[in-house]
């Protein structure tokens, strides 16, 4: 399980990379609420985005994107509304959820996945 979440991290932090690179303003990394975890909260002009990122060494197993079904979407909400009343937002604010998905080295970002 270590070396899963090594890994994770790594590509993680390389979407960072990449979003800085797009001039996002990465604000958190790994927020954790009791509905579960957003790999990354950054800012897109006036978005709010919750970024997940998934990674698959090739698509043997599936697409990487195909990873982020319907129950996962549904916990990202929920994190992503206990994100916006911890920092004192509305529902009214503008947000976005993204998916950052590595197969191999490749990058593909969807912006408004779901």
């Amino acid at each position: 399980m270590k070396n899963k979440r090594r890994v994770g991290s790594y590509y993680e932090q390389k979407a960072v990379e990449y979003l800085r690179q797009k001039e996002y303003a990465v604000l958190e990394c790994n927020y954790h609420t009791r509905s579960g975890e957003i790999d990354i909260v950054a800012k897109d002009g006036m978005y709010l985005c919750f970024i997940e990122v998934k990674y698959r060494t090739t698509s043997a197993y599936g697409n990487p994107l195909e990873a982020v079904d319907f129950r996962k979407q549904k916990k990202i909400r929920k994190s992503a509304l206990a994100y916006l009343m911890k920092h004192g937002m509305t529902e009214w604010t503008p947000c976005r959820f993204d998916v950052i998905a590595f197969e191999g080295e490749h990058l593909t970002h969807i912006e408004n996945a779901f």
